[in-house]
């Protein structure tokens, strides 16, 4: 498995520290990593195999191999494989959400047990958001995909990713107006990023299945 550090992460730490948000940001990132592991854990278990692990500003990110077999193993309209990817999706909002449960259970200061609360509600929240790459669009993209198939999967969640975006966008700006935070600024600019790149590779895809198209009808004719 390869391993990765996004050096931005400096960056990040020496921001929130200089606008005194040091305490909230750290711990966010602790309970973002503990998320990401709730995804290993869980591919693991599924016996999936991971292919790269990076520390990235939000957290760490993990991906898997995609074996060939599991492409061809149908369920439905969809396939194992979609099914394995929406189950491991799912397990990091809800390892979050066993932090909050354990919290409640355990004795300890009222003060961090609510800041440990609270971190945990934010990364639910966030990462449930119909927005791919995030959890909410990875699980979303894996229904449409078996109710549509791929490439009509593809289509709508980048669509509704991008809507998702602009209404972050609008709202995240009202706040940022109104609350003068400079995590609610990152976060925006973090997930116009994250569309950027995912958008480049969906109209790559799209090309080629264009082109596909094009060369199955010329030789139909």
């Amino acid at each position: 498995m390869r391993f990765k550090v996004d050096l931005k992460i400096f960056l990040f730490l020496i921001l929130f520290y200089f606008t005194k948000q040091i305490d909230a940001y750290v711990l966010i990132l602790v309970f973002a990593i503990i998320h990401e592991l709730g995804h290993l854990v869980c591919g693991l278990l599924l016996g999936m195999k991971p292919n790269k692990m990076e520390i990235r500003p939000y957290g760490v990110s993990i991906s898997f191999k995609v074996l060939p077999k599991d492409y061809n193993r149908k369920i439905l309209n969809g396939n194992v494989l979609e099914i394995k990817k929406m189950v491991v999706a799912l397990a990091g909002p809800l390892t979050n959400l066993l932090i909050i449960l354990i919290t409640f259970k355990v004795n300890m200061n009222m003060f961090l047990g609510l800041k440990i609360i609270y971190s945990n509600i934010l990364l639910i929240l966030f990462n449930l958001i119909p927005f791919y790459p995030l959890d909410g669009g990875r699980i979303l993209n894996g229904i449409l995909h078996i109710i549509f198939g791929k490439r009509k999967a593809e289509i709508y969640t980048n669509h509704i990713s991008f809507i998702i975006l602009i209404i972050t966008t609008a709202l995240g700006s009202i706040a940022i107006f109104y609350m003068q935070n400079l995590a609610i600024f990152l976060i925006i600019i973090f997930l116009w990023i994250l569309y950027i790149k995912e958008d480049i590779v969906y109209r790559r895809r799209n090309k080629i299945y264009n082109l596909i198209e094009k060369t199955i009808e010329i030789n139909a004719n």
